[in-house]
């Protein structure tokens, strides 16, 4: 796996980057493609940047993803407020949730974990709040 997901595929293709401001993680650029019949950021786009951030703090967390499989199991979100030109985000997960996935990973090869997501747009309206659960588990040894 690459080493920031802005670097997967659709993420590149939808320009999410990795966010200027140190407190943020990643950032989805204003743009009248990411607009809704509202003139607002479309939800999908949103959810993109959720499910995107929730990932990018996994590997930011692992140091990479070799050695590890990661794959969405579940996504839950609720929108805020209308988002209007750039939004960006942050994540995280509880302390006792990461020692869990560490000891799961060692004893059973494969664990669950919920990553908290927010978003905010650019003038600092928290939009969306997001809990992306993501199923992980160790590749056997070679």
């Amino acid at each position: 796996m690459r080493a920031n997901v802005t670097e997967l595929p659709f993420n590149s293709f939808l320009g999410i980057q990795t966010a200027a401001e140190p407190s943020q993680l990643l950032q989805l650029p204003s743009g009248k493609q990411y607009l809704n019949h509202l003139g607002t950021v479309h939800a999908s786009a949103q959810l993109a940047l959720a499910e995107a951030s929730s990932g990018e703090f996994l590997l930011r967390h692992f140091g990479s993803a070799e050695g590890i499989v990661l794959v969405v199991r579940r996504l839950e979100a609720k929108f805020r407020k209308p988002a209007k030109g750039a939004v960006t985000s942050t994540a995280s997960a509880t302390p006792e949730s990461l020692a869990r996935l560490a000891a799961e990973l060692i004893s059973k090869g494969r664990s669950l974990i919920a990553i908290m997501v927010e978003l905010h747009d650019e003038a600092g309206a928290h939009t969306l709040s997001a809990t992306v659960e993501w199923f992980i588990q160790r590749l056997p040894s070679k």
